[in-house]
């Protein structure tokens, strides 16, 4: 089947039937690439962080607080 005929006939559907096929799409992509490639310049900077944080040199932060700036911030 074409890519076409594809979409034609998702759009045919019910939102219910789209989004368990979007749902199966991404398990299947999440068991086919169980290790998600990397680009070396976000691993370089992952490491260098976790490096830090080994070393005690993190100011660590509360999630509920960094929301609660991030959301004034963007008001």
């Amino acid at each position: 089947m074409k890519t076409e005929q594809i979409k034609k006939e998702i759009n045919s559907w019910g939102l219910s039937e789209k989004l368990l096929l979007v749902e199966d799409i991404w398990d299947s992509i999440a068991f086919s690439n169980s290790v998600i490639p990397m680009p070396m310049r976000q691993k370089q900077e992952l490491d260098k962080r976790y490096d830090e944080y080994k070393k005690d040199k993190l100011e660590l932060r509360d999630w509920e607080d960094v929301h609660r700036e991030l959301r004034q911030k963007y008001k």
